[in-house]
């Protein structure tokens, strides 16, 4: 169960999307609220300027030839070839949060590394060999405006302005060159090539941007399938937003059953987070996620469990005969002698759960109709059971699904119906206390266990997992690492 900082159990790595969320709208509340602080998106700097970095390194500036007039000579004739990127360095990234636009990726001091060949020619008079060339001091701003498309549900991410400014440029000619022609336009060869690169840097950062980040983000999906019966909605329900301190984001988080979607008759709760930064990425899973499921696998109909006595332990004193039921409820074995049993235990309403600072707070509500098997196999009703009780739920994280374990406390019962006659429901007590938790619940667990997918882009998983209960919803914090 999820506790507080010191005692909350980890059960395994959360993983959750670095770069999710959505604004808040009086239109729509979310199920679930995402969170990502200036260390994820510190995390996200890091990842990102190493794809572009790469990209940086692809610059190809084609070969350049022309004219230029050099004093007391005239004109001279040369050409610039074989023009290579041998390192684009990017140190010290940063992104940014831009209150009510989006994100801001500054880089300084970055650096190129550029080798070639030239060669010179003044009629009869000719020159040539390689150079190496440094560019220094690179700067490069570039604003990255969020949003969401209102068909998929999908984030969107745009270059929205990009800018880039190279400070200096030193060029050093190799030992084996020979003239003193190419020395003459020294100064034309750092322009042309400060110029030619400093153009398609921003070219390759909104390049970059189109073609790779936003296919990365579009990763994250938007729906989910739980199993054959329910399927999960992750789409953004409003565009991306920035404060000051977060990128905040909200989420539909509500499940639907796939053969048949309505709205469910209830609204996702008001989520107040903690000013919370030391983890890179927080999620808030609202009651209203929980709840939807529990609808949605009521209505249904498959919140039911068949108990025979094959399922019984032989080690068990129970037995599910009309015989066993006959010593303390006679008129069974009256009417149905030598016959099996079987109950089938359900949930009578859809299963509530609200979640405190303390934990879960959950009592569902079931019942057990037992039946005697005819001969024939067909069944004859014997009495309807209600019974109430209190659980406790615990809730982890593993490989990307948030999983579940369920607890119960003893039963209260209540006889709601018979057909043989009144009769005290704690003769029955003992049996329905075994049959739920050691029969019963296992099968639950082994249901929650599988778990549900949370919203997550690719090879993105988190560490450092912090889980807390708080008002109205479950608090899921971590660090990001990528794989």
């Amino acid at each position: 169960m999820a506790r507080g900082p010191d005692n909350a159990p980890i059960w395994a790595t959360l993983v959750v999307l670095a770069s999710m969320g959505t604004a808040v709208t009086l239109a729509t509340k979310p199920g679930i609220v995402a969170r990502i602080s200036q260390k994820g998106l510190d995390f996200a700097c890091q990842q990102g300027v190493t794809v572009l970095q790469k990209q940086l390194q692809k610059i190809r500036v084609p070969d350049l030839s022309g004219r230029f007039k050099v004093k007391h000579i005239g004109k001279v004739h040369y050409s610039v070839y074989s023009i290579t990127i041998v390192r684009f360095q990017l140190p010290s990234p940063q992104i940014r949060l831009q209150p009510g636009v989006g994100l801001k990726l500054s880089i300084n001091s970055a650096s190129v590394q550029v080798k070639g060949r030239c060669k010179a020619r003044k009629r009869f008079i000719k020159a040539s060999g390689k150079f190496d060339l440094s560019l220094d001091g690179i700067s490069i701003s570039a604003d990255l405006k969020l949003g969401s498309d209102p068909t998929s549900g999908h984030i969107t991410i745009a270059c929205s302005s990009c800018s880039s400014h190279i400070n200096s440029v030193h060029l050093r000619f190799k030992k084996s060159i020979v003239g003193w022609l190419i020395q003459l336009f020294r100064k034309k060869i750092n322009s042309i090539l400060r110029e030619k690169i400093n153009s398609q840097i921003c070219k390759i950062v909104t390049k970059s941007v189109s073609s790779k980040l936003q296919p990365y983000i579009q990763t994250l999906p938007v729906t989910a399938k739980v199993d054959a019966v329910a399927g999960i909605d992750y789409h953004l329900v409003a565009p991306l937003t920035a404060t000051a301190d977060n990128l905040d984001g909200q989420l539909k988080g509500e499940f639907f059953r796939l053969a048949h979607r309505s709205p469910p008759p209830f609204s996702p709760p008001e989520m107040a987070f903690p000013p919370d930064h030391d983890r890179m990425v927080y999620m808030g899973i609202s009651d209203y996620f929980f709840n939807t499921a529990g609808l949605v696998y009521y209505e249904a109909g498959v919140l039911k469990m068949t108990i025979n006595n094959h399922m019984i332990s032989r080690k068990s004193k129970f037995e599910l005969t009309t015989k066993f039921l006959g010593t303390f409820l006679p008129e069974v074995a009256r009417r149905f002698p030598n016959m099996k049993v079987q109950f089938l235990v359900s949930v009578s309403a859809p299963p509530y759960l609200t979640t405190r600072p303390s934990g879960f707070a959950f009592s569902p509500a079931l019942e057990a109709q037992a039946f005697a098997v005819l001969p024939n196999s067909s069944l004859a009703s014997l009495f309807l059971l209600g019974m109430s009780t209190n659980a406790s739920l615990k809730v982890g994280v593993q490989d990307s699904r948030l999983i579940g374990e369920l607890n119960v406390g003893k039963l209260a019962l209540e006889l709601k119906h018979s057909n043989i006659g009144f009769f005290p429901v704690k003769l029955l007590q003992d049996i329905m206390n075994y049959i739920v938790p050691i029969v019963v619940l296992p099968k639950v667990n082994e249901k929650l266990q599988r778990g549900f997918s949370l919203p997550m882009p690719a090879q993105i998983q988190l560490s450092n997992l912090r889980l807390l209960t708080q008002q109205n919803f479950l608090l899921l914090g971590a660090d990001v690492h990528s794989f």
